[in-house]
């Protein structure tokens, strides 16, 4: 059969058959949904964590230091997300995707932001600094949190798939990770802050979160430069 022939056939069949989608209480892996129109669905929270300026870091250092950067950021930013109970679902060059559920997910998901953050600012830059005093790059980046209900799905073909997250909150908390504003690492949508506990909303009585107009999505968003100390 020609390829042409086997895409026409194959995509008329994913628009043809039924969907089955059952309700879940876990992040699913790829094995736990057929190839075929298969879905999970999930009341869950979505972070991003970026790294900022990565193509200005490899076009002006050198391969080893850029590997370095991302090692350590990913690295961090991974550990953190697992120990709030976040499950990575996918990286994506300097980036990182991951998934909170269950009723602490809108907190669970904050806190690491926050911790993120800390990693940045108080570990991953000082240790720069430190081995290598000649330089004055510093790690900048942003964090994106929204949470919605999302649709599972599993793409690709045999042995080369992965899972599609349909949802508000994979679209939104993308894009917010791409905001670069001053000192602004971690930013949120109203439906993550009106529900998050008041332990990641205030310090000291202050609310650490300022709200701002969004234009790109026409909407309200929380945006913030504090940070939670890692322990």
């Amino acid at each position: 059969m020609a390829l042409s022939d086997d895409l026409k056939a194959e995509v008329a069949k994913i628009f043809g058959d039924r969907w089955t989608s059952r309700d879940g209480t876990t992040v699913p892996d790829p094995e736990d949904l057929k190839l075929s129109n298969d879905a999970v669905k999930l009341d869950g929270v979505v972070l991003y964590a970026d790294l900022a300026e990565s193509t200005s870091l490899v076009e002006t250092e050198t391969d080893e230091f850029a590997a370095e950067i991302y090692k350590t950021y990913l690295h961090c930013a991974t550990k953190i997300i697992s120990r709030y109970e976040g499950e990575i679902t996918s990286f994506d060059g300097d980036r990182v995707m991951a998934v909170f559920i269950g009723g602490s997910k809108n907190t669970n998901a904050v806190r690491s932001a926050l911790a993120i953050n800390h990693a940045v600012t108080q570990i991953i830059n000082p240790a720069i600094g430190k081995q290598y005093p000649s330089k004055s790059y510093r790690v900048k980046h942003a964090v994106g949190i929204d949470s919605s209900p999302l649709f599972v799905a599993r793409t690709g073909i045999r042995n080369n798939n992965d899972l599609v997250w349909v949802g508000r909150s994979a679209n939104i908390a993308a894009k917010l990770c791409s905001q670069r504003e001053g000192s602004y690492a971690s930013w949120i949508t109203k439906s993550v802050y009106d529900v998050m506990g008041k332990n990641v909303k205030f310090h000291d009585q202050t609310d650490m979160w300022e709200q701002v107009w969004w234009s790109e999505k026409s909407m309200y968003v929380y945006r913030s430069s504090y940070y939670w100390s890692v322990d």
